[in-house]
């Protein structure tokens, strides 16, 4: 996710360092250089203009701080307006005094509306909330299965409406058996098209119209980059949403998207998709994706993410472990099962800040099948062989690699990394980050750079 753009401004960071302090002629070169970047990411020109202006004027002015270096100046600057560009603050959901609170979901075909809404569903319901769900899509094959099939998976129940072929009539029905039955929430999925057309937005008005949605969200295709931008200024001009869900971010190299919606439209990005799996759905944190752009890395998403996900009492145990040097090749392998309950291992690894021991972090891409490799050859090893690395000698790997379906000098590399990442996570372990990581009961675990 924005590794192109991260690169650029590593980049154009990197050239103001050793300057002496900041200068009209300094700032002009730098902006040349963001705004080159920003357009390459695929920005809207309109987001580049406002941007480079409020930074020039900052950069400039009297806000000049004597205690920071050009290059951090710049990065603060930058930072700032880059946050504001995105809208600031997280936008949170709103719910209706009325029963249920409705959210209708809109966009074009192809967007990942569907598969949204269900992760919308599963996110609420994680949070005490009882939603229900509702297709109304009547045209495409299978929409309505296609949800209902999404709904048993995240166990969440869906509306089937069976016999019933209106739009309108499908969700006035929802939103009755809703209230029925004690649904705080009805998430109604509209059709789309593979463009906008005048029948699909009277449709969708007419369903505004009759349900008084508290959200309309429209679901947005991050990869299509500024067509994806136009269509959510559509939608809103017609429809009058109230926030966009960007989907597919976690493929996003560029931004475009992501960095325009909001400036664009006045309208917030309260969701973005990052993967497939139903739980990959977070909000929108302006100023952590900011972080990420530059290169400070996500460490709050991060470890929220593993406060959700890791059992803290193996936390704990693991870090004492750490510390009294007794981490096993049976914890390392544990670590690593939980790690990979985050999400994909590239995902995390780009939440991670662009300095010190994590400066190439981004460069090391992760094959998952590797991840299912270790874990078996690990399981291949004896409980002692797993608590005492060392004595796995010649015969004993030829056995675990036979054991295991791989080869020897597989089972060389996993020991090899075993023993630097216990060196790592040693150091780590002992020093500031260790306790703070310790102080928050996340563990350091193997997904740390080696």
């Amino acid at each position: 996710m924005f590794e192109a753009l991260q690169d650029k401004f590593q980049r154009v960071f990197k050239t103001l360092r050793g300057q002496g302090a900041l200068n009209e002629a300094l700032v002009d070169e730098t902006l040349r250089d963001v705004r080159l970047a920003l357009l390459e990411a695929d920005v809207n020109v309109k987001v580049v203009k406002v941007l480079l202006e409020r930074v020039r004027v900052r950069a400039l002015g009297e806000e000049v701080q004597a205690s920071f270096t050009p290059v951090q100046e710049v990065v603060r600057i930058v930072r700032d307006e880059l946050v504001e560009i995105l809208g600031r603050e997280a936008a949170l959901l709103t719910f209706s005094k009325e029963y249920p609170t409705v959210f209708l979901i809109v966009g074009l075909q192809g967007s990942g509306k569907t598969t949204t809404a269900g992760k919308l569903a599963r996110w609420l319901a994680a949070r005490k909330k009882r939603p229900l769900l509702v297709s109304t899509d009547v045209y495409r094959p299978a929409a309505r299965e296609q949800l209902a099939i999404i709904a048993k998976a995240i166990d969440v129940p869906c509306f089937a409406g069976e016999g019933i072929s209106s739009p309108i009539e499908l969700a006035n029905a929802a939103r009755k058996d809703a209230a029925d039955r004690g649904h705080d929430v009805l998430i109604v999925d509209t059709a789309g098209r593979l463009h906008i057309d005048e029948e699909m937005m009277q449709e969708v008005s007419d369903l505004r119209t009759r349900l008084r949605p508290s959200e309309v969200l429209l679901v947005a295709d991050a990869m299509i980059g500024q067509d994806a931008v136009r269509s959510a200024l559509e939608f809103h001009e017609r429809l009058g949403t109230t926030g966009v869900i960007l989907t597919k971010l976690d493929g996003d190299a560029r931004g475009g998207a992501a960095l325009s919606i909001h400036h664009v439209t006045g309208q917030p990005i309260k969701f973005i998709g990052l993967g497939e799996k139903y739980d990959a759905l977070d909000v929108f944190y302006p100023d952590r994706i900011v972080s990420r752009i530059l290169g400070m890395g996500d460490m709050l998403s991060l470890i929220e993410k593993a406060e959700q996900t890791i059992d803290k009492q193996k936390a704990l145990e693991v870090q004492r472990k750490i510390v009294t040097d007794t981490f096993s090749l049976e914890d390392f392998r544990d670590q690593l099962r939980q790690m990979r309950k985050l999400g994909p291992v590239d995902q995390m690894m780009g939440m991670l800040p662009k300095v010190g021991i994590f400066k190439d972090v981004g460069k090391v891409r992760v094959d998952e099948k590797e991840l299912v490799h270790i874990e078996a050859i690990i399981d291949s090893m004896t409980r002692r062989e797993r608590n005492n690395h060392e004595l796995i000698n010649g015969k004993r790997r030829k056995r675990i690699a036979r054991g295991s379906g791989t080869s020897v000098q597989l089972v060389n590399q996993v020991l090899k990394q075993f023993v630097q990442t216990k060196k790592v996570m040693k150091t780590l372990g002992k020093g500031l980050f260790g306790r703070q990581m310790a102080g928050l009961k996340i563990p350091v675990g193997p997904g740390s750079p080696a």
